[in-house]
């Protein structure tokens, strides 16, 4: 009983940490902001496909997190970086990808791509 407890404390003080350390390196923009600096940036939905093609933001480029390591060759580090997913998690995993790849420049859409009541593109 007491390992678990020690346990439950650990992976809860982990899972703090990263909460805090993650605020220092991504930015979570509304939907307004996002909007004002997403077209000169690299936009960047990193669902799936099939949810890409349901319906995405105009001008994003779809990189599934899933695939984020083995594509970084078609991101630039140089150049901002806005990430949005369905709902924020995923786009959570691959800024912190991102961040130790060494990009700097990191923005994330809060409430991700259910909240968004911008333009879309779907595929026919």
């Amino acid at each position: 009983m007491t390992f678990l407890l020690i346990a439950l404390v650990v992976l809860l003080a982990v899972s703090i940490f990263r909460f805090y350390r993650q605020r220092t390196y991504l930015n979570g923009l509304t939907e307004e902001q996002f909007r004002e600096g997403y077209r000169k940036a690299q936009l960047i939905d990193v669902r799936e496909p099939q949810e890409f093609e349901r319906g995405h933001i105009l001008g994003a480029r779809n990189i599934p997190v899933t695939q984020m390591k083995q594509r970084l060759v078609e991101m630039r580090k140089d150049k901002p970086v806005y990430l949005y997913c369905q709902n924020s998690s995923r786009s959570a995993r691959a800024a912190q990808l991102l961040h130790k790849k060494g990009f700097k420049d990191i923005y994330q859409l809060k409430g991700g791509f259910k909240k968004w009541t911008g333009k879309i593109k779907t595929k026919k």
